[in-house]
């Protein structure tokens, strides 16, 4: 005998005395009770059954003699085996039954056995909470151990599919014998070896316990008998997930000591509330308290471990019981003196048949008032007629908590979450952790203080990990090893561009636009704005020497205009000098528009003044050396060019091809004019402040066409290099356009090569050079003749020189 389930019994005669005492249920009705043990056997399970309905000792199905049992429900039993042998013959009757510790798979309670009734609440919601808690502690390698009967193949199948869906693995299952008699050792020791090599996984910390109470008895006496040293092994130490079916027992053969080995287990239990009277109710148990309890005197002698005298009266012997026992000092892994959830579940049961026999009751006296019949007798009532009542009934206890059954006979309420704590005088108690409601708002149905858990002595109060490997830590990704589990994987870096800020991440993920993975790739940063600004040594330098160009450039300009009557200004037309020297200063002057942040007004012009200027440039350039060449043909006797001599034909020139490049850039501010934009793809680390070019084609169109102006100028220009003339400026032109066409012809390659603000510096750089290109070679001689050799700069000179 178990005796910690005695309290079964005592909390079902305490429901009846209080139902019986009060007067607002059942009045002038009697409640009574008959108790049988199945002995965990199935043909005494049958037997016990066919014996209560019919006949004590002796039976005849179907015919009922002697003492008449006015049966109306039945409560039981606590294993899922028994209940279910029970309801094959309950079943056929019609006999409401109540089970109190076991759950059915929902396709047989509903189908085959309509006339069965569970206290205890639909199992998916455990289900639900051992996935949840599971996922909360990242416990994705864990163990299982169930009853090895329907039910537990029920809840193994169901949770395999649970757990993959949740990426959580089983590293092993096992299966758990509840049996009483074995019929060999070597059976028990195959049984329990394989259990124990299953447990000595070190990497499965976490084990999920699905089996009945005497389940977890077998599992205890079959460690014992492998190893007898086994709850100091340090691989054995889990952290236990028991179900809500599971209580902890001892047997008399069995210490308390058993209980430290699941020290910090986490439990799944039925909600219970202290019922007022029940501990005082059995402070009073006396040995002779009860006439006709056939299992007092032998729950008596075996948790006091003494004798009951027989007769009562017989003289005191050592060893025999006093009568003075208290049940309170009992350790309470043997006997518990508050309300366990079985007794619990037995309690509710027996107040669910008393209302609803209490509502039959009501509803007949009705009819029988106005129809004027007889006073309602208890035998009037037949098992069957009391389903329609249960199946609705809903009522407030004695504890006032509201109980109700769902439309399939399955109490509507959730679990609660314990955690064993045991202390090192052997005893134990329970501390509520957390609860499962399926009734709760969302995101409240799983809830669990892990700040109160206590944990196995051997995890020194650290959360436990029960993982097939170590995680990968943020920066890395899983990579799935070849014939194992999922849950078992290799950890590799992240891929260059992309991070991981979670541990255990399946894949590595690309950061927002604007940010870039940190060093470590576990976490994006924001990116730096950049941009070519005059702050910095870059910027600095090409602002300083367009400044010093543009400043070369003016005193060149005022050199010529100084010296504008002079023999060498006026060669080559003057008024296209100036306008050249002009242009080449505002070439200098445009790489401003170029520096710092850039704005809506300075994207729109910048590309289009540059590309406008440039071609003002070499159009004069082109200009000057189509005038040397129509010069000197216009020489030779009889030449028609001579009409072609003079500033007509140069202004056509410059004014032809400047306006050519202006129309060409304003069909482009037309059509697509650049803006500014953040360019977040170019560079890893930085956001690019650029100003979009709109329309790269026009763009290319205008360094196209400034390019085609600069190869004419310089075939030209060559082809006139030998032309004899004083002051011939062709063979200088054919120099600053070769390095002009230089420039900009590595220009292209170098521009699409780089990324971010060089691409600026790039353009600018291309910009000066070919200035300073220009500036130098063309205009450098003449200023040494002029500053450095006035004596040439002289009419008389250049006659000297021609002839």
């Amino acid at each position: 005998m178990v005796i910690k389930f005695y309290q079964h019994i005592l909390a079902l005669v305490f429901a009846i005395n209080e139902i019986n005492e009060n007067p607002k249920i059942l009045p002038n009705v009697t409640l009574g009770s008959h108790i049988y043990d199945s002995y965990y056997n199935v043909k005494m399970t049958y037997r016990t059954i066919l014996d209560m309905l019919f006949k004590s000792q002796r039976f005849i199905p179907n015919y009922k003699c002697d003492s008449q049992k006015n049966l109306i429900a039945v409560i039981g039993g606590l294993g899922f085996d028994t209940s279910f042998r029970m309801a094959d013959i309950l079943s056929l009757y019609k006999i409401p039954q109540l089970t109190y510790g076991s759950f059915a798979p929902e396709d047989m309670h509903a189908k085959k056995f309509p006339s069965f009734y569970r206290m205890f609440p639909k199992e998916d919601h455990q289900y639900t909470g051992i996935v949840r808690l599971l996922l909360h502690f990242r416990w994705t390698w864990v163990g299982l151990l169930a009853v090895n009967d329907e039910n537990g193949e029920h809840f193994v199948q169901t949770m395999e599919s649970l757990l993959s869906q949740n990426d959580i693995c089983l590293a092993f299952t096992e299966r758990i014998e509840k049996k009483i008699f074995w019929n060999t050792l070597n059976d028990i020791y195959v049984f329990a070896s394989s259990t124990y090599k299953s447990l000595l996984d070190h990497k499965s910390r976490t084990l999920i316990f699905y089996g009945e109470s005497m389940a977890l008895v077998t599992f205890s006496a079959c460690m014992f008998f492998v190893d007898a040293g086994y709850k100091e092994i340090a691989e054995l130490r889990k952290v236990w997930i028991m179900t809500a079916q599971t209580d902890f027992v001892l047997t008399p053969f069995q210490t308390a000591s058993n209980f430290q080995f699941f020290q910090g287990a986490i439990l799944f239990t039925v909600h219970t509330k202290e019922v007022q009277g029940f501990q005082k109710f059995l402070e009073c148990m006396k040995p002779d308290w009860k006439q006709g309890d056939g299992f007092l005197q032998d729950f008596w002698e075996q948790a006091f471990d003494c004798t009951v005298p027989n007769p009562p009266d017989l003289l005191k012997e050592d060893g025999m019981c006093t009568g003075e026992e208290k049940l309170d000092s009992l350790p309470e892994p043997f006997f518990e003196m508050h309300m366990t959830i079985h007794s619990y579940s037995i309690y509710n049961a027996v107040y669910a048949v008393a209302h609803a026999l209490h509502a039959f009751h009501s509803s007949r006296f009705s009819h029988r008032a106005i129809r004027g019949g007889k006073r309602f007798e208890c035998h009037d009532v037949e098992p069957w007629q009391m389903h329609w009542f249960l199946q609705g009934i809903s009522f407030n206890n004695s504890e006032g908590e509201i109980f109700s059954f769902n439309g399939n006979g399955k109490l509507d309420a959730g679990f609660e979450i314990m955690n064993l704590v045991t202390f090192p005088n052997e005893s134990s108690h329970t501390v509520k952790v957390g609860k499962v409601d399926p009734n709760a708002g969302k995101g409240k149905e799983f809830t669990i203080n892990e700040d109160m858990l206590v944990w196995q002595g051997s995890f020194n109060q650290v959360l436990p990990l029960s993982v097939c490997n170590d995680y990968c830590l943020p920066g890395s990704r899983k990579k799935k090893k070849e014939g194992q589990k999922f849950c078992c994987y290799d950890c590799t870096p992240c891929p260059e561009g992309k991070v991981s800020d979670q541990k255990d991440m399946d894949d590595c993920i690309r950061c927002p636009g604007h940010q870039h993975p940190s060093k470590d790739q576990d976490g994006c940063v924001p990116k730096v704005i950049t941009f070519l600004s005059v702050e910095e040594p870059l910027g600095i330098s090409l602002a300083s020497g367009a400044v010093s160009f543009s400043l070369v450039t003016v005193l060149v300009l005022g050199t010529f205009i100084k010296h504008r009557n002079t023999p060498i200004v006026k060669a080559n037309n003057r008024d296209v000098t100036y306008i050249l020297l002009i242009s080449l200063l505002l070439c200098f002057l445009c790489p401003f528009l170029f520096l710092g942040p850039p704005r809506k007004l300075t994207c729109l012009f910048r590309q289009a003044a540059f590309g406008i200027i440039f071609s003002v440039a070499v159009s004069c350039v082109l200009a000057k050396t189509i005038t040397v060449i129509v010069a000197f043909m216009a020489t030779k006797p009889g030449s028609n060019m001579r009409k072609w001599v003079g500033k007509t034909l140069t202004t056509f020139t410059v004014l032809f091809c400047s306006l050519l490049q202006t129309g060409i850039c304003t069909v482009w501010l037309g059509t697509s004019p650049p803006f500014p934009h953040f360019n977040m793809q170019s560079l890893d680390a930085e956001i690019v402040a650029e100003c979009h070019e709109g329309s790269v084609t026009m763009f290319y169109i205008v360094l196209g066409y400034m390019g085609f102006l600069s190869i004419i100028s310089l075939v030209v220009a060559f082809l006139a290099r030998k032309l004899p003339d004083s002051f011939n400026e062709a063979r200088f032109i054919t120099f600053s356009m070769l390095l002009f066409c230089s420039v900009w012809v590595s220009f292209v390659p170098t521009y699409l090569s780089t990324k971010g603000k060089y691409m600026v510096a790039v353009e600018i750089f291309s910009i000066l050079a070919s200035s300073a290109g220009l500036l130098v070679c063309i205009f450098s001689p003449k200023c040494y003749i002029i500053v450095l050799r006035p004596e040439l700069n002289t009419k008389e000179e250049i006659i000297r020189r021609k002839y």
